[in-house]
């Protein structure tokens, strides 16, 4: 028969260790929750990556459809830079060719305070380098189109779909991300994104709004397989 109070007392002790073998699951938990909240705080409301002013990535030697290699820093005297994510076999990217070659020819020729450049990472031959030249040629494209076989730039950017834009001001920090305008369909736009974005770092000024969801098709990013 246990001796009086020896039933409490194993008890006390069972729970004692249970308290300190918890212990550092619960650190480990709460430290998980603080570092998913911060990346939570610093990546925007559609972005995944990037939030509102955050200093843009920087491509260097990515290659053109020109022949030549490109950088950011290719665009050191322009005020403001429109970056877009675009390809060749997507639709949506197709429907904003015109949209973009329009708004470049406008306000971002040699002498302007603005510059555009498109990026393209897709894999797959219809989005090759070859390829992509002979699109240049075809639709007359006024802005370096680069290719990043790596995909590193737009994964760096949080960019998911193509076409995807990203408005970077004097200090090279991203001012707007998100779509073009509210419709792929020219004739249903009704707000337009990218331009009052690019007016309103000229002045200083943050865009509102200063993100929008992307509309187009998902980036053909490659898939890693696990050894």
């Amino acid at each position: 028969m246990m001796p009086p109070g020896s039933l409490s007392s194993e008890f006390e002790a069972a729970h004692r260790r249970a308290t300190v073998v918890r212990r550092p699951y619960v650190a480990l938990l709460a430290a998980l929750i603080i570092v998913a909240g911060s990346q939570a705080a610093r990546a925007g409301e559609f972005n995944p990556v990037l939030n509102y002013l955050d200093p843009a990535p920087v491509w260097k030697q990515l290659p053109g459809v020109d022949g030549k290699q490109h950088s950011l820093a290719d665009f050191e005297g322009k005020e403001v830079v429109v970056v877009a994510f675009t390809c060749n076999s997507c639709p949506y990217a197709v429907d904003y060719e015109d949209r973009l070659n329009a708004f470049a020819r406008k306000h971002a020729g040699a002498d302007s305070r603005v510059g555009v450049v498109a990026i393209n990472v897709n894999q797959i031959e219809a989005d090759s380098l070859a390829n992509m030249k002979q699109r240049a040629e075809e639709k007359g494209f006024l802005f370096p189109y680069l290719f990043d076989e790596s995909q590193q730039i737009a994964r760096q950017f949080g960019a998911l779909r193509t076409p995807e834009f990203f408005v970077l001001d004097r200090q090279r920090r991203v001012v707007y991300m998100g779509a073009w305008d509210n419709s792929a369909d020219p004739a249903k736009v009704t707000q337009q994104y990218v331009e009052p974005a690019v007016a309103a770092a000229l002045e200083n000024k943050k865009p509102a709004p200063h993100e929008t969801v992307p509309i187009g098709c998902l980036i053909r990013f490659a898939r890693s397989r696990k050894p």
